[in-house]
């Protein structure tokens, strides 16, 4: 029986002790912001939250989807509930179509992919991990997202890293984050 009982607290002291260690690393997955030596790229101010899961961007004119695609708009929480899904380049495309041919978001159906160039524009670059504003645009998660433009002479199109805010080209059949946005071009 005393065997027993010593066994059953090496156990113990080994769950604590891998708990404790790992601890720390809780904060690694959790976003960075230097909010007092870097000015916000994309400031709350600057957005219009319309209460249905659409945000208006007071500088470029657009109108966004808070929630990545594959997540759903919680109009009790104001946040994002779900996982995003992600897609190649052609079925980000073909999410948009479902999305407005479906009825669309929040009374429109003209959603669509942003370019390079409105993507770049909701990147919060006080930030990491993810570099987004998550006020804005709740439960993003730091990984790749489509843009609609794809790469001179190439079978690519450019994306941009939401972990750090880079952007490259890569190729078509990768799967991606998909965030849809309206108005402009």
């Amino acid at each position: 029986m005393t065997y027993l009982y010593v066994k059953e607290q090496s156990v113990k002291r080994i769950i604590l002790t891998l708990v404790l260690c790992l601890l720390p690393l809780a904060h690694v997955y959790a976003q960075t912001c230097q909010t007092a030596s870097i000015t916000a790229s994309t400031p709350t101010s600057r957005f219009t939250d319309n209460g249905d899961g659409t945000l208006v961007d007071s500088v470029t004119e657009l109108m966004w989807k808070k929630c990545t695609e594959g997540q759903s708009y919680n109009a009790t929480t104001f946040g994002c509930d779900g996982s995003a899904v992600n897609y190649t380049w052609q079925g980000a495309l073909q999410q948009t179509s479902a999305v407005n041919n479906g009825g669309g978001f929040a009374g429109h159906v003209d959603w669509r992919l942003p370019n390079i160039k409105e993507l770049n524009s909701i990147v919060e670059r006080q930030c990491v991990d993810p570099v987004i504003n998550l006020d804005i645009f709740p439960a993003t998660p730091s990984s790749f997202f489509w843009s609609a433009s794809p790469s001179a002479g190439d079978t690519g199109a450019w994306f941009v890293d939401f972990y750090n805010g880079f952007d490259s080209i890569d190729i078509k059949s990768n799967e991606y984050g998909v965030r849809l946005v309206r108005g402009g071009q």
